[in-house]
């Protein structure tokens, strides 16, 4: 389609543009063309890791960020306590993954989630209504 419209009379840089493209892309590919590569690079390993978890790993995950015994605590002490009982089910950062995927993420614990709140902005409208720690003027810039 670019190449169509450079054909047409259009500029390189607004046609690629238009399509969300960046020109140095485009020249990439011209250039990989010209060589006679077209492949296309931008797939990731054909094969699973070694590692993966299984369904059965990240259901028992699931089932154990959801214990009562865990239910209120983040998997920065679900870890730790697991480990306690010579249990592992996986790093922190693979829990913190699965809960993500699950879409588990919210908070967590019995009580309610930190609000975060502006303080009320003080107004005085008579002389010794408010006193501050700090009444300097700043000094201007000469």
């Amino acid at each position: 389609m670019i190449q169509e419209a450079y054909d047409a009379g259009a500029r390189l840089k607004p046609a690629c543009e238009l399509l969300g493209l960046d020109i140095r892309t485009l020249q990439r590919w011209k250039k990989e063309e010209s060589r006679g590569s077209l492949e296309d690079k931008r797939h990731g390993p054909i094969t699973a890791p070694a590692n993966k978890l299984t369904d059965i790993e990240r259901a028992r995950i699931v089932e154990v960020v959801n214990s009562p015994q865990y239910q209120n605590q983040p998997p920065s002490q679900i870890v730790p306590n697991l480990a306690d009982n010579d249990i592992y089910i996986g790093s922190e950062s693979t829990i913190y993954r699965v809960l993500r995927t699950e879409n588990m993420m919210a908070h967590r614990s019995a009580s309610r989630p930190r609000a975060h709140r502006k303080p009320d902005e003080l107004c005085a409208i008579k002389p010794n209504q408010i006193w501050s720690w700090d009444i300097s003027v700043p000094q201007k810039a000469v």
